[in-house]
């Protein structure tokens, strides 16, 4: 993933994309400050977990640049967001997540709202880069809820 960065980097300067280019380097940089800090090299899933981190961050920052009447901002994040979005794997239908987490109550034999921490324990492997934890979070809650 990585070498592929690097190309669309070099593309995105050659077809002078300012946005398409500064969003790809700050990635390169996030993923540059996660190796030195754990010094190791990170593999393909943990460069696309932290492409699913800065997606999120951009995410909730759009929120609030709407509200406060941003739209300019808003709307670049979008774009951000876009770019970022081509990296990751491609993200499980809310249908499909709701599937899963039937499966894994079924699996772990949850029977109330206590064993969210056993059925998160299932899904998490699962669902890491192709799903909002968040979402996944809130569709146990919910289904645990209703037992």
């Amino acid at each position: 993933m990585k070498e592929e960065l690097l190309q669309d980097l070099k593309e995105a300067m050659k077809n002078k994309d300012t946005l398409r280019k500064d969003t790809i380097t700050m990635l390169r940089a996030a993923i540059l400050q996660v190796e030195k800090d754990s010094q190791k090299v990170l593999n393909d899933d943990e460069i696309c977990a932290i492409v699913a981190k800065e997606v999120k961050k951009r995410k909730e920052s759009v929120k609030e640049y709407e509200d406060a009447g941003r739209e300019d901002i808003a709307d670049n994040l979008k774009k951000e967001i876009e770019i970022l979005s081509k990296y990751l794997p491609e993200q499980l239908t809310e249908d499909e997540i709701r599937k899963m987490v039937e499966d894994a109550i079924v699996e772990s034999g949850a029977a109330s709202p206590r064993d969210m921490g056993k059925v998160m324990s299932i899904l998490r492997p699962k669902t890491a880069g192709k799903a909002d934890g968040k979402l996944v979070s809130d569709i146990v809650k919910e289904k645990l809820a209703n037992m």
